[in-house]
């Protein structure tokens, strides 16, 4: 069991950030608030013009969190230029986003260009979030201190 399976949805944690655990990948994405409705609002990739509009908005949301010393916000921000990565990486390869038919077995891949284009995009963002020396520094400080 980990720690989104039991996580309050009330909490604010801009309030309390000592109550944030940094996991691998998206996990929490849509669940911590208030960055998931501060966030969310901007994440698109239907295309790749929208791709780079969104990437450009949740980094701005990003830099902002890290002017104003937030950890959290700035995790959250990443986990959400992956997120956008992800999802356009998926949808590029299978109509619909459908890796699975109703038998369980995978589809056949269809490269859809537009979408690994938007993909592109949000991977580059998420690198240069995810390699940030302040943005390291501050994990690996978070981890050390709340888990």
């Amino acid at each position: 069991m980990g720690f989104y399976d039991d996580i309050d949805t009330d909490t604010d944690f801009r309030k309390e950030p000592h109550k944030y655990r940094v996991s691998r990948g998206e996990q929490g994405a849509l669940m911590i608030e208030p960055y998931k409705s501060e966030i969310l609002p901007h994440w698109q990739f239907k295309t790749a013009a929208i791709a780079e509009k969104s990437s450009e908005e949740i980094f701005e949301l990003y830099c902002k969190y890290k002017e104003d010393d937030n950890f959290v916000g700035m995790d959250m921000a990443r986990k959400f230029l992956q997120m956008g990565y992800t999802r356009a990486r998926r949808y590029a390869n299978y109509p619909g986003g459908k890796k699975y038919n109703k038998n369980g077995a995978v589809n056949e891949r269809e490269i859809d260009k537009e979408k690994a284009k938007s993909a592109s995009i949000f991977e580059k963002k998420w690198i240069l979030v995810r390699e940030d020396k302040t943005y390291l520094k501050k994990k690996k400080a978070h981890q050390r201190m709340f888990g």
